[in-house]
């Protein structure tokens, strides 16, 4: 199998819900999911992510087939070569934000490559500033704001260095400005490398993309390429997006 895609869906049925979804994605791109409400979309990110198991139909990460592993083994590729961005956050309270941030590096530091504590730790706090989130380390969930918390979800899912992240509308919950915030810094987590496969309602979101899949009746119905999102060219690819979107009835 060939390793130029980070991701490749071949024929993907779920029931009545997807039916034969084939689709790559490239090393680095930025890829949203969209359509109506009931048509697949968040069906399709649990079964490419090995969450759900599909009725049929391959999906590969890089050279793994996602589909013929068993649920340990998914389990272990989701927390070394993937992460998951929720819309609920699924932050444990008991925990500060750095701790909770530490989780899936904890979880995964085991054998002869462990690293330690103070590795983690640097690491976690490195992400934290890159999102913006210096200084909320100690902070309980409840004592900080939807877009800081969701910035520290996506911290928390960047800990292994995944080759792909998977995005569950990472900004649904959240107002426009801390929706606006969060979506700032997944594409620069994009323009650094990784891959984001990314499910949206919000076609704002989807201009920030480099391509659009729309999903009608669990099948691919058509896409637009938008390539890289340049400083300044926001609103034309909002205008463009949302011009598509209406010719679909959206």
């Amino acid at each position: 199998m060939a390793t130029k895609n980070v991701l490749r869906v071949e024929n993907l049925t779920k029931g009545r819900i997807l039916n034969q979804i084939s689709f790559d994605m490239k090393p680095g791109e930025m890829l949203a999911v969209m359509g109506p409400s009931g048509s697949g979309k968040s069906t399709l990110l649990y079964n490419v992510s090995g969450m759900d198991r599909p009725a049929s139909g391959q999906v590969w990460l890089s050279d793994v087939e996602i589909t013929k592993l068993s649920e340990d083994e998914k389990a272990r590729l989701r927390l070394h070569r993937m992460g998951i961005v929720f819309q609920q956050m699924n932050m444990l309270t008991n925990l500060n934000l750095l701790d909770n941030i530490l989780l899936p590096a904890i979880q995964a530091n085991r054998g002869r490559d462990r690293k330690s504590k103070e590795e983690l730790n640097l690491r976690a706090r490195t992400l934290m500033e890159k999102l913006g989130i210096t200084g909320l380390e100690n902070r309980r969930i409840t004592q900080v704001s939807g877009g800081q918390l969701q910035r520290a979800c996506i911290c928390r899912s960047m800990m292994n260095e995944p080759e792909i992240l998977f995005a569950d509308e990472p900004t649904g919950a959240l107002n426009k400005s801390a929706a606006g915030e969060v979506m700032e810094e997944l594409v620069k987590l994009n323009r650094e490398g990784t891959a984001i496969l990314m499910v949206t309602h919000d076609s704002r979101v989807a201009s920030r993309c480099d391509r659009i899949i729309y999903l009608l009746d669990g099948q691919i119905s058509t896409q637009l390429t938008l390539g890289k999102s340049t400083a300044g060219a926001e609103k034309q690819r909002e205008e463009k997006v949302a011009t598509w979107l209406m010719e679909m009835g959206w």
